[in-house]
C-alpha cells in the first residue's frame, strides 16, 4: 500500500512508449552549425524554456477539461499557442519518455525501454511469478548527440533543472549537455517536497522550503543571467510524482472543494490487473498540482519583465500519463482507459503545447498526432540547426503544424516488454489513423480500437475486423524488427496460480484504497508528521 512517508525513492517508475514513421529520418551526430558566435547568435535565435513535469496526465489540466484541479497559468500557456490535441509520450513510464526526449529516437533505439531501476531476469521473474521474462535495458543515456549539446554547440547556454532518472553520474545533465545541472541525478522521485530533502545536486534550503518553488527560483535566475545570449532551460520538475505532499492551506481548499462534490459510491474498480481510480477529488494530489502550477507562473512571469516572452519558445508536456493505479492512485484520466505504466490511451496521451512567438496562433490546436520523439527535430528546426545523416533520428519536425499546416501521415509505434508496477502489461501498440492495435506478449493475442468511436477502449474489434488487425500486426512486426527490439520470452519458473492470486490480492488492494482516500477528506485527518513540513511555508 502506497505511503505518504517522505522516504528516498529513487527507483519509482514514470512513464510509456512512442510513435515514428515506418522509414525513420536519419539525422547525424555531426551536426551542421552556423559559424557564427553566440553574440551574432544573440537575438537571431529564439530562447527555449522546455517544461517537464513528471506523471502528469491530460485530463489532470484544468483546459483539457478538469473541473477539481485548478492549472490558471498552464491553461494560459496552452491558449498563448498551439494545444496538440493528440500528443503522447514515448512510453507509459518516464526514463525511456525522457530519453526520447533527448535523442528523438524511439526506446526500442535507444534501449532505456524502462524506467532506470527496476529488477529484471530471472531471479525477479521468480519472484514475481511472471509468466514471461522480460528484458533487459540500457541503464545510462547513451553518449550520442543530445537536443541540449547541440543546442550548446550552437551557441545556446544550456540549463537543466529538477528530475533526471537517466542513469548513474557518467550520464547526469552535466554530461549530457547541460551547462548548469540544478537537481538532477540517479533518481526518480524526490526525498520529500519540503526541505530539507536529499539531493547531492542541489542542496536543501531553509526548513519547509518548497522543492518545486526552488527549482523555479533556480530556473530564473539562470534566465536572468542569460538574458542577453540565446539560452536552453530544461525546467523537470520532481512533480507531481509521489510522495505526494502539499501544503495544510492548500490540503483544506481542496477538501473543501471535494465535499462539495457528488459524492460517488466507489473511488476504484480494478481492471484486470490492479484498482483504477474513476474520481478527481484528492486533495494532496490537488495541492501538489495547484503549487506547481503556482511556481510556473513565476517564471512565465520574469520572462516578461525582462521583456523575453515574445523571443523564447515555450514548450510543456508530461512524461506519461496520469497516476491512475499502482503509486498514489492518485488521479483520474476518464474517458480515457488507465493511466501510467498502462498500455491504453490514459497512459500515453499527456498535455502537449507549444508556443512559438510569430510562429504559433495564439488559440491554435492540431488533432494530428504527434510524440515525445519529435521534439528534438522540431526545437532544432526552430534554432537553425541543420543536421546531417549519420545519428538516427525517428521523430519528425512539427513546424509545419505550427504554421498552421500539415505533415505527412504515419503510423505512431511502442513498445514496453515489461511488467508495470501500475498494472502494464507487457505489449506492444501500434496507431494508424484512428486504429490502435494492442499486442500482449503473455499469450500473443491483439486488442483493436477505433478511437475515433470509442476514446475509452472499451469495444474491441479484432475478432471483427480481422483484415485490418492482421494488417496492423504485420506492419508493428515490421517496426520491431527494423528498430531491434527486445522480446519477452517465456519464464520457466511461471506459476499458473499467480493470476488468480493477483487478482484476490487487487479486491483486497481496493478495500485498503476505498478507505484511505475517504479518510483524507475527512477534517480531522492528519498526514505523516514526517512530511509535514509544509506546515512552516507560506501560500
Amino acid at each position: 500500500m502506497h505511503t505518504l512517508k517522505a522516504t528516498l525513492l529513487p527507483r519509482l517508475v514514470c512513464g510509456l512508449g512512442m510513435l515514428a514513421s515506418l522509414t525513420p529520418l536519419v539525422m547525424s551526430a555531426e551536426l551542421s552549425l552556423p559559424a557564427a558566435a553566440p553574440s551574432e547568435a544573440s537575438g537571431a535565435k529564439p530562447n527555449i524554456l522546455f517544461i517537464l513535469v513528471d506523471d502528469y496526465g491530460i485530463k489532470d489540466v484544468g483546459v483539457e477539461g478538469s473541473t477539481f484541479y485548478e492549472t490558471p497559468q498552464i491553461d494560459a500557456l496552452a491558449r498563448s499557442g498551439m494545444r496538440f490535441t493528440q500528443g503522447y509520450a514515448a512510453c507509459s513510464v518516464c526514463s525511456p519518455s525522457r530519453a526520447s526526449i533527448m535523442l528523438g529516437q524511439y526506446p526500442t533505439r535507444h534501449g532505456i525501454t524502462n524506467w532506470i531501476g527496476d529488477d529484471v531476469g530471472e531471479a525477479d521473474a521468480r519472484r514475481r511469478k511472471t509468466k514471461l521474462l522480460v528484458p533487459d535495458y540500457v541503464r545510462n543515456l547513451p553518449a550520442q548527440t543530445t537536443l541540449p549539446s547541440a543546442l550548446k554547440q550552437a551557441g545556446y547556454a544550456t540549463f537543466f533543472a529538477g528530475k533526471w532518472h537517466l542513469g548513474g553520474e557518467s550520464a547526469w545533465p552535466e554530461n549530457r549537455g547541460f551547462d548548469i545541472n540544478k537537481g538532477g541525478w540517479d533518481a526518480g522521485s524526490p526525498s520529500g517536497y519540503y526541505a530539507p530533502w536529499n539531493n547531492p545536486r542541489l542542496p536543501s534550503g531553509p526548513q519547509g522550503q518548497s522543492l518545486t518553488h526552488r527549482l523555479a527560483d533556480e530556473t530564473i535566475t539562470f534566465i536572468e543571467q542569460h538574458s542577453n545570449q540565446p539560452f536552453f532551460a530544461y525546467l523537470s520538475l520532481y512533480a507531481v510524482h509521489g510522495p505526494l505532499q502539499t501544503t495544510k492551506i492548500k490540503w483544506e481548499k481542496y477538501r473543501a472543494k471535494a465535499a462539495a462534490q457528488p459524492q460517488p459510491a466507489e473511488r476504484f474498480t480494478i481492471d484486470r490487473t490492479l484498482p483504477v481510480r474513476q474520481v478527481q477529488d484528492h486533495p494532496i494530489y490537488a495541492g501538489l498540482i495547484e503549487e506547481m502550477d503556482d511556481a510556473l507562473g513565476r517564471v512565465f512571469q520574469k520572462l516578461k519583465d525582462l521583456g523575453l516572452d515574445e523571443k523564447t519558445i515555450v514548450v510543456f508536456t508530461s512524461d506519461n500519463g496520469g497516476v491512475t493505479s499502482g503509486d498514489a492512485y492518485s488521479s483520474s484520466e476518464l474517458p480515457y482507459r488507465g493511466g501510467k505504466g498502462r498500455q491504453w490511451e490514459g497512459g500515453i496521451r499527456v498535455p502537449y503545447y507549444i508556443k512559438a512567438p510569430g510562429l504559433t496562433a495564439p488559440g491554435s490546436t492540431s488533432a494530428t498526432p504527434v510524440s515525445g520523439i519529435d521534439f528534438f527535430p522540431t526545437l532544432l528546426a526552430l534554432a537553425g540547426v541543420t543536421p546531417q545523416p549519420g545519428q538516427p533520428i525517428d521523430g519528425v519536425s512539427m513546424v509545419p503544424l505550427l504554421k498552421g499546416g500539415t505533415i505527412a501521415p504515419r503510423p505512431l509505434f511502442w513498445h514496453y516488454p515489461h511488467y508495470g508496477n501500475q498494472g502494464g502489461e507487457p505489449s506492444s501498440i501500434i496507431r494508424s489513423g484512428d486504429w490502435k492495435l494492442i499486442h500482449y506478449w503473455e499469450d500473443g493475442r491483439n486488442e483493436l480500437y477505433d478511437l475515433a468511436a470509442d476514446i475509452g477502449e472499451q469495444h474491441d474489434l479484432a475478432a471483427e475486423a480481422t483484415e485490418r488487425t492482421a494488417q496492423l500486426w504485420a506492419e508493428l512486426q515490421s517496426w520491431l524488427k527494423e528498430t531491434d527490439a527486445k522480446i519477452p520470452q517465456p519464464n520457466p519458473a511461471y506459476d499458473p496460480a499467480w493470476t488468480g492470486q493477483k487478482q484476490k490480492a487487487a479486491l483486497s488492494l481496493k478495500d485498503r484504497l476505498e478507505k484511505d482516500h475517504t479518510q483524507f477528506l475527512q477534517s480531522d485527518w492528519q498526514p505523516d508528521p514526517t512530511w509535514w513540513n509544509s506546515q512552516t511555508t507560506q501560500d
